[in-house]
C-alpha cells in the first residue's frame, strides 16, 4: 500500500504507538509478544498499512503507560474502519443491551467465520482493494467480541434457509461456517438463531434484511441496508414497526431447536 492510500489518522495514529513504544523501552518484537499479536503486524500498524483494533489500542495504551493518549485515538480509528452510516451502528452495538437480525443473503456478521467474511468481501461489485478486504473484515471480526461481553446482550437471528445453502467460498468454507455457527448456539445462552423454511411462501420478512438494536440506554434502532443506501432508523413509530415485524418473523420461523437441526442437516450435505 502507498502512502498516498494511506489516511493521516492512521498515519498519526502509527507514530503514536510507535513513539510511545519507544519511550517505554520496547522493541517491536518485544511490544508484540506482551500484547499477543505477531511482530509483522505489530509494524505494520506502525507503519499505517494495519488498522488497530480498539482491544490492541486499550492495551498498548496501557503497556506503554501511554495515560489515555491511545485510548483517545480509537473514536478515531472507527471513523477508518466504518462506513458513515454505519458508524454509529458499530458503536451502540459494543455496549447494547438487545441485538436482533433478520438475514436473507448472508450469515450474520457476528456469527462469521474469517473465511466466509473474507469470501464475501471478495466478490463485492463494484470490488474492494485487498487492502479494504483485510481492513473491513478485521473491522467485522472485531465486532465479535460482544458475544463474549459481560453482561451479555441478548442476541437473535432469523436467518432464511436458502443462507444455509449459498456456497460463498466453496462447500468447505461453507461447511466451516455453519459448524461454526452451530458451535456458538452451544456455547452462548444468550443467541437464538432461527431458520426461515423456504417452504413458508410468504412472512412478515419478505420487504427484506433489518438489523435491530436496543442500546445501553434502552433507545431502540434499527439498521436496514438496501441496494439504493442504507438507512439508520431511530424515529420511534418506524423502529416500532419494524421490531412488531421481527417478532412475527420469529414466530413464523422453526424455533431454535428444529432451527439447529435444519443447519446441521445442511452442513451434513456438503
Amino acid at each position: 500500500m502507498g502512502t498516498s492510500e494511506v489516511s493521516y489518522v492512521r498515519r498519526l495514529v502509527g507514530e503514536l504507538i510507535r513513539v510511545h513504544r519507544v519511550a517505554a523501552g520496547y522493541t517491536q518484537k518485544s511490544a508484540a509478544a506482551k500484547l499477543r499479536i505477531s511482530e509483522s503486524l505489530m509494524g505494520a500498524v506502525e507503519r499505517a498499512e494495519r488498522i488497530p483494533s480498539t482491544e490492541l489500542m486499550v492495551e498498548a495504551d496501557e503497556l506503554f503507560g501511554a495515560n489515555g493518549a491511545l485510548k483517545e485515538c480509537c473514536d478515531m480509528l472507527d471513523e477508518e474502519k466504518y462506513p458513515p452510516k454505519f458508524l454509529g451502528w458499530a458503536k451502540y452495538q459494543r455496549t447494547a443491551r438487545i441485538i436482533n437480525g433478520y438475514e436473507t443473503m448472508v450469515i450474520p456478521g457476528l456469527l462469521q467465520t474469517e473465511a466466509y467474511a473474507y469470501a464475501l468481501h471478495r466478490v463485492r461489485v463494484p470490488a474492494y482493494t485487498e487492502a479494504e478486504i483485510v481492513s473491513r473484515v478485521e473491522a467485522r471480526l472485531e465486532r465479535q467480541a460482544v458475544l463474549t461481553r459481560t453482561p451479555p446482550p441478548h442476541i437473535g437471528y432469523v436467518i432464511e434457509e436458502s443462507v444455509l445453502e449459498r456456497c460463498l467460498g466453496g462447500p468447505e468454507v461453507l461447511k466451516e461456517q455453519l459448524r461454526h455457527m452451530l458451535d456458538c448456539i452451544e456455547r452462548y445462552n444468550h443467541l437464538t438463531v432461527q431458520v426461515m423454511p423456504t417452504a413458508q411462501h410468504t412472512h412478515a420478512g419478505l420487504m427484506g434484511p433489518m438489523q435491530l438494536m436496543s442500546t445501553a440506554e434502552g433507545r431502540a434502532v434499527v439498521y436496514v441496508e438496501a441496494r439504493g443506501g442504507d438507512r439508520f432508523v431511530s424515529q420511534p413509530d418506524q423502529v416500532v414497526v419494524m421490531f412488531d415485524l421481527f417478532g412475527i418473523l420469529r414466530a413464523q420461523a422453526h424455533n431454535p431447536w428444529e432451527s439447529a437441526e435444519v443447519i446441521e442437516k445442511k452442513m451434513g450435505q456438503l
